[in-house]
């Protein structure tokens, strides 16, 4: 990519859409294209037609996507299928006919079957049955990788397509339902702590081990990743560290400085027992991630504390 290469971040709003506009900012890209969901209603086939025939743009980041955690995936299932195969269908397609030079579509680690071997190898893709709440949303990512494929072998396209681990950072989603396990935690504990809780509950057994990225960590990546890969398939974007749902509550609560007991509700689900990224594809081609969990959850705690998050439904 060029500095004055004209650039569309789909989803530039979203915790990962905005670090892939900071990092293009920051390596002195000017022309980047973004609207927000008002302006552009990607579901809508013919606004995205229409948009993608005005702005002509040379390089896509196709970052736009209905998001949520265990309890939003298993209750909106039709919501999250639809939503992400609409939207990745109107931007993949309409990147094709109008000649873009490069798309980056993202994707997610649950597409992977929901027991398949660890660590999570790129070829593990559709060797398996996947995890049923969040089923919908990963066929519909699974969809986005063959078409990016589809349209590389049959149009020439160059389409790639990355997944990255459980992610974390700013302009997270700290809703007390609809959030990941990371963020639902940071304010769950924080807010133990304002009331002087001496327990705060956490859904399920806290035994299963998860893989965290810093967004920002992900956006260098793609930026990478753009960069350097042409190759169809897809490329695992992660840390290939690993730890527990009990571990990180009780690192999160040193973050916070909470000092009450924490319990685990085990009436609640796990999800996947265990879901660590392989990441040695990514690795071979030159990239490995700079922030440690540690000093991350610190970076989200404090972008969480400016944004006010606790006004929403307490």
């Amino acid at each position: 990519m060029n500095k004055n290469d004209k650039i569309y971040i789909a989803g530039h709003k979203g915790m990962v859409g905005s670090a892939i506009h900071r990092k293009l900012v920051k390596e002195g890209f000017t022309n980047l294209i973004v609207r927000n969901s008002f302006e552009l209603d990607l579901r809508n086939q013919q606004q995205v037609t229409d948009f993608f025939e005005t702005e002509k743009p040379d390089y896509v980041f196709l970052a736009a996507a209905k998001v949520g955690g265990i309890i939003a995936n298993n209750t909106y299932r039709a919501d999250f299928i639809y939503d992400n195969l609409q939207i990745q269908n109107n931007i993949i397609h309409n990147s094709y006919l109008n000649k873009v030079k490069k798309l980056l579509f993202l994707g997610s680690s649950c597409i992977y079957p929901k027991l398949a071997p660890q660590p999570l190898k790129e070829e593990y893709l559709l060797t398996g049955e996947l995890e049923y709440t969040n089923e919908p949303y990963a066929i519909a990512k699974i969809a986005g990788i063959k078409m990016c494929d589809a349209y590389r072998q049959q149009y020439g396209c160059n389409f790639i397509s990355v997944m990255p681990t459980n992610l974390y950072g700013y302009n997270d989603n700290y809703h007390p339902e609809n959030s990941h396990v990371l963020p639902a935690l940071i304010r769950r504990i924080h807010e133990a702590k304002e009331d002087m809780a001496p327990t705060v509950k956490i859904w399920g057994t806290g035994a299963p081990f998860r893989e965290f990225l810093f967004a920002d960590d992900l956006a260098d990546a793609c930026f990478y990743l753009m960069q350097n890969y042409n190759e169809p398939g897809l490329v695992n974007i992660g840390t290939g560290v690993e730890i527990s749902i009990k571990d990180l509550a009780y690192l999160i609560s040193d973050v916070v400085g909470y000092t009450g007991a924490i319990e685990f509700d085990t009436s609640k689900p796990d999800g996947t027992p265990r879901k660590l990224m392989d990441v040695t594809k990514l690795a071979n081609a030159g990239w490995r991630y700079s922030t440690e969990l540690k000093d991350g959850i610190k970076l989200a705690y404090h972008d969480f504390l400016s944004k006010g998050e606790l006004v929403a439904e307490r």
